[in-house]
């Protein structure tokens, strides 16, 4: 680690302990709580292979005696793991952490440990968001007012009121990524009746901008459905990519915040 990057974590490392009094935005959320628990299973599917499950995935709201700026956190841990035959010509082992004020839920700390076939990518994320800059592992740069990471952007839009929405209004969410901010746009798309694994579920159906490239073929390419209730957890997301589709599927959950009413039997 060269010297400049040794102070620059130093100097954040101080800085997120430091009490500011500075006003952040307050967020009401009932949609989640500590101790929640979403499991997933991931399925690929490709006129050569057919549907193969391709890897499992876990993501839980944890308490934490950390404190950023004097004020509580939750730790939202998130891993995922390729499995089985996909392993053999995709090896994926991905681990976030995303530190968020448990009022304004907005990030202080966003850590990434990806390997993804030959890609490997670590960041250590800090955000000042009383001054509105961040420090990477790379760069540092200003940001907007109450920026997300990947993580917390998810959390966020959970607690977002979407009783008036109309279909094809959409939610733009500014988060941060690879040192760059970009904006995704969320677009309504109605309610539906989903059948998975656990059940029949009325959810709410929306389309969530992503960024083309080697994996996506255009910019709207998953749909995702979340429970039409006050938890609004997504149970199933499915994308379509460059060779065949990738599904994801809510297999178990513990620790909600509200009961599941949108399960219909």
């Amino acid at each position: 680690m060269g010297f400049k990057k040794f102070i620059i974590i130093i100097i954040a490392s101080i800085a997120i302990n430091v009490s500011c009094a500075q006003t952040l935005q307050t967020v009401k959320n009932e949609a989640f709580k500590a101790g929640e628990v979403l499991k997933y299973h991931f399925y690929y599917d490709a006129w050569l292979t057919g549907r193969i499950t391709a890897g499992t995935g876990i993501v839980e709201v944890k308490n934490t005696n950390k404190t950023f700026y004097g004020r509580e956190v939750f730790h939202i841990d998130t891993e995922g793991r390729s499995k089985g035959l996909f392993n053999w010509f995709f090896k994926v082992h991905d681990k976030f952490d995303s530190y968020i004020d448990k009022e304004a839920l907005i990030p202080y700390l966003f850590i990434r440990r990806t390997r993804e076939g030959g890609y490997v990518k670590d960041d250590d994320v800090y955000f000042n968001q009383f001054e509105h800059y961040v420090i990477s592992r790379t760069d540092s740069m200003q940001i907007p007012p109450n920026v997300q990471d990947i993580i917390s952007a998810f959390y966020y839009s959970r607690t977002l009121d979407f009783s008036n929405l109309k279909v094809d209004d959409y939610l733009p969410i500014n988060f941060f990524l690879d040192d760059s901010v970009y904006t995704s746009v969320i677009i309504y798309e109605g309610i539906e009746e989903i059948e998975i694994s656990l059940g029949k579920f009325r959810c709410l159906k929306f389309k969530p901008m992503m960024a083309k490239g080697e994996v996506f073929s255009n910019t709207y390419p998953m749909s995702m459905w979340i429970t039409d209730d006050k938890n609004h957890i997504p149970i199933l997301a499915k994308s379509a990519i460059i060779v065949g589709s990738v599904k994801m599927e809510l297999t178990k959950f513990s620790g909600l915040a509200n009961p599941l009413s949108s399960k219909i039997e």
